[in-house]
């Protein structure tokens, strides 16, 4: 329903005292002292100036802008009823992303495995506006880089601060998926998801992989499992006598089985990324399988135009005008 209303209607209330400032102004106007004339036959003959017929023009114009302030203070609004649109359709996703330092293997030629999953990680957020995305990273343990969040500005700040060492080496997958369940946890979307990305098997940790998929099997979540890396003999990072980085032939293998059980387990899906493009069609392939949900209902609400702007101005004009008007040319004597 169309219509006006006060946002603040007992501002209202500071017209009454309002009233007897100006009551008491028109009071000490008629008290002021006048000349007395003896004879006021010949003055009442000559012609009255147009200050004369105006005298009384600065109460008005100042009782006219208490009004106005007051009616501004009490916020009018216009309402109107609208209907739009307000749905955003999600997916509450956690990834789970693998720090240990086979991580930095160079066999996404020329670029680490690490670096590509960053990159790659990256362009998946800027896709996904409407999901609530959150990041969880592991080597040996596993720690919540973002809870899950819809500001993308902040998370993409945060991948790109992602550094190799930091945590203790090893590859906890379990912890990783068990640490990214319980930031799902509390979620009500009906699509929850784990993306887990890795390159190797697991050797460390308090919790199984197997335990972990349990887990989220039993909380609904389903956990999507990308293996990375060529494997075998592959091009790796060391420090030579004169600190430099050259890389060396070294065979780090890869094993996918644990990761094709996890994704069974949870009704999610297996995928072998061995470049870019492989890891970038894996991630696509999820979001594509993946039933949303509202995170937002759709449907009509009433919008509020303040109007307070248009009777504030207007009455400090009048209070200004009123003051300038009472000092120079309306001023009276004595």
């Amino acid at each position: 329903m169309n219509g006006f209303s006060l946002q603040s209607p007992w501002a209202l209330l500071a017209l009454v005292p309002a009233a007897l400032v100006v009551a008491g102004r028109a009071w000490l106007v008629r008290r002021r002292p006048t000349f007395q004339v003896p004879a006021v036959g010949p003055l009442g003959l000559l012609p009255r100036t147009l200050s004369s017929h105006l005298r009384a023009l600065p109460q008005v114009f100042g009782a006219l802008g208490i009004v106005l302030v007051a009616l501004a203070l009490a916020r009018p609004q216009e309402r109107t009823a609208r209907a739009r649109n307000v749905s955003v359709e999600g997916i509450d996703i956690m990834v789970a992303q693998d720090l240990s330092t086979s991580m930095l293997a160079a066999d996404f030629q020329p670029r680490s495995r690490i670096y590509v999953a960053k990159q790659v990680l990256k362009n998946f957020v800027n896709e996904r506006p409407n999901d609530r995305i959150g990041l969880v990273v592991f080597a040996a343990e596993a720690y919540t880089q973002c809870p899950l969040t819809l500001d993308h500005a902040v998370l993409l700040n945060i991948i790109d601060q992602i550094k190799m060492g930091v945590i203790p080496d090893g590859t906890a997958i379990g912890n990783g998926i068990a640490t990214a369940i319980n930031r799902l946890r509390g979620s009500k979307a009906k699509s929850k998801v784990v993306i887990l990305i890795t390159d190797g098997d697991n050797n460390a940790g308090n919790v199984s992989p197997l335990e972990a998929a349990e887990m989220a099997k039993s909380l609904g979540i389903r956990v999507y499992t990308i293996l990375v890396g060529k494997g075998g003999v592959v091009p790796y990072p060391e420090r030579d006598a004169f600190g430099r980085t050259v890389y060396v032939k070294m065979n780090i293998p890869v094993n996918g089985s644990i990761l094709k059980t996890i994704a069974a387990t949870t009704a999610g899906a297996y995928y072998r990324a061995t470049d870019k493009a492989s890891l970038e069609n894996s991630l696509q392939d999820i979001l594509d399988s993946l039933e949303k949900t509202r995170l937002f209902e759709s449907g009509a609400f009433a919008h509020h135009d303040e109007l307070f702007g248009w009777v504030l101005w207007p009455g400090i004009a009048l209070l200004l005008l009123d003051l300038a008007l009472g000092v120079t040319r309306l001023k009276r004597f004595p």
